[in-house]
């Protein structure tokens, strides 16, 4: 059985669990599901806002695929999310990705 298909599985039992419904989102993406992956990791950061990850590596994706005014205003969305919430690492980390882009 696929990581995929576990992740899908335990998803049944806990659909709203924000880590699960974002490993779903690595795991599309590391089989090459591009545009299911980009809407899972959107859905996450619509239904589950605080989860600051979900924010992260949706603006990496959008970096990598030269999307780079739509990466700019999600990293600039996960910055305002992470201060909220108090993850100033991983606002640092996203803050770096942004001076990158801009």
């Amino acid at each position: 059985m696929s990581r995929r298909v576990q992740i899908q599985e335990m998803l049944n039992e806990e659909p709203n669990d924000p880590f699960l419904n974002y490993a779903l989102a690595q795991e599309l993406l590391k089989e090459g599901l591009i545009e299911e992956g980009e809407a899972q990791l959107r859905a996450i950061c619509t239904q589950q806002p605080d989860y600051v990850p979900a924010w992260f590596r949706l603006g990496q994706f959008l970096a990598d695929e030269q999307r780079t005014d739509e990466a700019v205003s999600i990293l600039q969305e996960g910055i305002a999310t992470a201060k909220r919430t108090g993850d100033l690492h991983a606002a640092s980390e996203m803050t770096q990705l942004l001076d990158l882009l801009t």
